[in-house]
């Protein structure tokens, strides 16, 4: 087994780090998942195929993903849209050799197996291809927030394809969303957010 050890990209981004370990079986990262239950919250373990990613997230990391989790909940609710949150639970499949926690995710109307929608957060370098990983496991949807702005990944039969807007939520104004990101005004941009929802109807 190998380790490789990332330091945080962006000097700003306190306690955020990416270990990687090489030669994991399933056996052992069902252990460590097992081991680590919901006793550490901070960590997410993306396995794929034998690696394993172990990263830690930052307070800045949980802001960005709550302030959108925020937002797009309000999205859903002005526009009725049935929901079902599940937040950073563990997807794996075995048969895959494919295992993460999405940052937040979603069904679209009733509860299944596997989200259709999975947010991702973006402040350091990936050591493991978490589209790959999303790709075994069927979900249709990856958005990643980075650098200020949301990439929509479409599942297609080849891999996901790169999108202006969601397929999903068609109706969602991907750049209106973006703008109101601001993880250190959460509730008053989340506030005039709806209200700007609301003048669409």
């Amino acid at each position: 087994m190998t380790v490789q050890v990332m330091t945080p990209a962006i000097a700003q981004v306190p306690a955020e780090q990416r270990l990687l370990l090489e030669g994991v079986s399933w056996q052992q990262y069902e252990l460590l998942l097992a081991t680590l239950g919901d006793d550490f919250p901070a960590l997410r373990l993306s396995y794929l195929e034998g690696s394993l990613e172990i990263m830690t997230t930052s307070p800045l990391h949980e802001e960005l993903k709550s302030t959108i989790r925020m937002l797009l909940e309000a999205f859903f609710q002005t526009f009725r849209i049935r929901y079902h949150c599940i937040g950073s639970a563990t997807f794996r499949k075995m048969a895959k050799q494919r295992g993460l926690e999405p940052d937040e995710c979603y069904c679209l109307g009733q509860k299944k197996d596997f989200p259709d929608l999975a947010i991702e957060i973006v402040l350091t370098s990936g050591l493991v291809d978490k589209l790959e990983i999303y790709r075994g496991l069927g979900v249709k949807e990856v958005w990643v927030w980075e650098a200020g702005q949301f990439r929509i990944n479409h599942l297609r039969e080849d891999g996901y394809e790169q999108l202006s807007s969601s397929e999903l939520l068609p109706n969602c104004d991907i750049q209106l969303l973006a703008s109101y990101v601001k993880p250190e005004e959460q509730f008053d941009a989340v506030m005039a957010f709806r209200e700007q929802l609301r003048s669409l109807q």
